[in-house]
């Protein structure tokens, strides 16, 4: 298995639940755990019963498991700094002001969100030490695909700006004449610098996810989420990216057969509709079911985790 697996698939298929079981998995084999939540809704807070930030913490009671939660608003914010400092060191004090207006309406456009998360993703897959296994809680299945996408949109910018920036340098020097310009070697140019150094860092992002990454998708049994899952293996497929199990979650519990009543009678309808779901995704999906798990009737947290990860079956 590889060191990175992320759980995927539409909001509210139960995600958090699985990667936090499937943490608790891996921690109970031996290896050092961390389970990495973007839910804005702090969730694995509720699974644990403990609350968590954008720092790893040890779970309470659980040897080899830790968690942090990071919260997008926050990283977005945080991007935004960042961004404003890095190119504020670069331009000249009168056009500070203007840089801090245009990087403030870019985090306002959709993928911001994704590209400061996905920053901080590239954060922890640099720097995993201690952890043997790293498990990504992630967003919904469209913003996912998004950010999964950066890498291989990201760079092919970053070269085309490296590309105009290098030219745009060497006309300076061209024009410059004695002592009268402060000439800028291509050499030492912090911009051209800066544009490396991400290019960079979105080779290292798509090398890993496409050789040191697994991709598990969380589905339940009805329609939408099926369609939903084809179109995530879809894109998933078209950026070099795998699918390497199917966890069907939410599963109706069947009556027992001496039940008769309306409520027995509701739910057989609706298991044996489950059942034919179930059967299209045993039968027309490439990837195989890893996991079919019921419907608890309370949340899922202490002794009921531990029964979910026992029905995952995800290698450890």
């Amino acid at each position: 298995m590889d060191r990175f697996v992320f759980f995927g698939g539409k909001g509210g298929v139960g995600k958090t639940t699985v990667s936090s079981a499937y943490g608790l998995k891996c921690a109970r084999a031996g290896l050092e755990t961390l389970v990495v939540s973007t839910d804005p809704a702090h969730s694995t807070a509720d699974v644990f019963d403990q609350p968590f930030d954008d720092s790893p913490k040890p779970v309470e009671g659980i040897d080899n498991l830790s968690v942090m939660e990071i919260d997008p608003d926050d990283e977005v914010e945080r991007h935004l700094m960042e961004t404003k400092r890095a190119l504020g060191d670069q331009v000249s004090p009168a056009m500070v002001n203007e840089i801090d207006r245009q990087i403030e309406m870019a985090h306002q456009t959709p993928g911001a969100y994704e590209a400061a998360l996905f920053d901080r993703f590239i954060d922890v897959m640099r720097d995993p030490d201690p952890y043997d296994r790293i498990v990504f809680d992630t967003s919904p299945t469209g913003g996912t695909l998004r950010l999964l996408s950066l890498p291989e949109f990201l760079q092919g910018w970053v070269e085309r700006l490296l590309h105009k920036r290098k030219e745009s340098v060497d006309l300076f020097e061209r024009a410059a004449i004695g002592n009268q310009e402060p000439r800028r070697m291509m050499e030492g140019d912090p911009i051209i610098a800066r544009l490396q150094e991400r290019k960079e860092t979105f080779e290292f992002a798509k090398e890993t996810l496409q050789n040191e990454a697994t991709f598990v998708l969380v589905v339940n049994p009805d329609e939408l989420s099926i369609r939903e899952t084809r179109r995530a293996i879809d894109g998933l497929s078209d950026h070099g990216l795998s699918v390497a199990g199917l966890a069907v979650n939410k599963l109706t519990p069947e009556p027992d057969d001496d039940e008769s009543g309306r409520g027995a009678r509701f739910l057989r309808e609706r298991v044996a509709t489950e059942r034919e779901r179930l059967d299209e995704l045993h039968e027309t999906f490439d990837a195989p079911v890893v996991a079919e798990i019921e419907t608890r009737v309370r949340e899922v947290k202490g002794s009921l985790l531990d029964e979910v990860a026992a029905e995952l079956d995800v290698d450890v």
